[in-house]
């Protein structure tokens, strides 16, 4: 259901539903979250990838599971707990890449938004299906995808349920990198160690601002930003890497080249 393992600081966690395309099921949702809250608490792990197994992210939700008869405060309730995987990626502290190949529908799109970075393969799709079946966008995709694109453009796939290919993806900014399917995998680990080599602290109070931007004023954000930098300027890593630079040696952090770059 949830795969996952550990190489070089880098945790893989890999939704492995293969069968049914990674659909999500509330069981597969539960292991996720709790997947994701422990590796956030394991030193070890300095970033995470997430993706899906036989060549598809995942395509939503589990259909089979939505029937039958029930009752609204029975859902939301399970809608709540259903919604876990998306705090704790939200509020993890380390880099989060999602590798999309295939099919990212439904509840599956929603997930990778929830990644700091979306690479995909070319023959990837988006689609935000939620519409084809008289149900509300969720998983945090009307908070995540209207800060990335803005809120007409999220309108229109929200009201629309449009297939989104890969490089159209990246057009509106949903996706950083289109690559091949075949080198999927080894570019998200690139990008994964390497930013992984970044100050941990430094990462993750950056984060935590780039996600207080929309709600805090400018001078709320200014004041979080000068006691951030504080405790960067006085850190180990800022004096090993200020030495570095004085011996012109290579730097602890440096963003891999993509193919195209090399």
């Amino acid at each position: 259901m949830i795969r996952t393992t550990i190489e070089n600081g880098v945790a893989t966690v890999t939704l492995d539903n293969a069968e049914r395309k990674n659909a999500l099921s509330a069981a597969a949702l539960t292991a996720l979250a709790d997947t994701v809250e422990a590796l956030r608490c394991d030193a070890t792990v300095r970033a995470l990838i997430l993706t899906g197994a036989g060549g598809d992210f995942c395509s939503g939700g589990d259909v089979s599971a939505m029937q039958g008869p029930a009752d609204a405060a029975t859902v939301r309730r399970r809608m709540i707990e259903n919604q876990r995987p998306c705090a704790a990626l939200a509020t993890f502290d380390k880099p989060v890449i999602a590798a999309v190949d295939g099919v990212a529908y439904g509840a599956g799109f929603s997930l990778a938004l929830m990644a700091d970075f979306i690479v995909a393969s070319e023959r990837a799709r988006f689609c935000l299906a939620f519409a084809r079946m008289g149900l509300v966008p969720d998983l945090g995709a009307l908070h995540t995808l209207p800060r990335i694109i803005g809120a007409q453009r999220t309108r229109e796939l929200v009201y629309s349920a449009r297939e989104l290919p890969a490089h159209d993806a990246q057009a509106l900014g949903i996706v950083l990198e289109v690559v091949p399917s075949e080198a999927l995998r080894a570019r998200a680990q690139a990008l994964a160690l390497a930013m992984s080599a970044q100050s941990t602290d430094a990462f993750a109070m950056t984060k935590r601002l780039l996600a207080q931007t929309f709600e805090r004023d400018f001078g709320a954000l200014l004041e979080a930003e000068a006691g951030a930098q504080a405790i960067a300027l006085t850190s180990p890593y800022l004096r090993e890497a200020a030495a570095r630079f004085a011996r012109k040696e290579a730097p602890l952090f440096r963003w891999p080249k993509h193919d195209r770059e090399a």
